[in-house]
């Protein structure tokens, strides 16, 4: 039972932490069509702000903590080539949710280096590492 509840909040503090990857990069979008020190600026800084210290950073943080004690509980799972790579795109939407940290920061400075599109094509990259992990999860392929 013990084992089936850290679980059971280890899959809410993911669902939260992707809430945050799949939304903050779309609040970016419309972000970058704002001026610098406007009133939406200031507004979009404080909803990313928010998102990203508020929920997307401890639920990144339960994430690993929870999964780090189902491991422990599951080392087999370290023998297992789909776990693996599964482990690999996690730590790929963790560099992801580091670099959103990055982009929050600069424009916190006021930068608007990049274009609307870039924003757009960076917001799908969660869905995508998300589609292949719950596939591996629940497929379990051998490989």
């Amino acid at each position: 039972m013990f084992y089936d509840i850290i679980k059971s909040f280890h899959l809410i503090s993911i669902i939260s932490w992707m809430v945050g990857l799949l939304y903050l990069p779309r609040l970016y979008v419309y972000h970058n069509d704002t001026k610098k020190l406007s009133e939406m600026d200031v507004t979009f800084l404080l909803m990313e702000y928010r998102l990203l210290k508020y929920i997307m950073t401890p639920a990144l943080v339960v994430t690993y903590f929870l999964g780090f004690i189902l491991l422990y509980e599951n080392t087999y799972f370290l023998s297992e080539n789909y776990f693996l790579i599964k482990l690999f795109l996690v730590i790929c939407l963790t560099i992801f949710h580091f670099y959103l940290s990055i982009l929050y920061k600069d424009f916190k400075k006021g930068y608007r280096i990049r274009k609307t599109k870039f924003y757009r094509i960076i917001n799908e990259i969660p869905t995508v590492l998300m589609i292949f992990i719950v596939l591996l999860v629940l497929i379990k392929p051998s490989f």
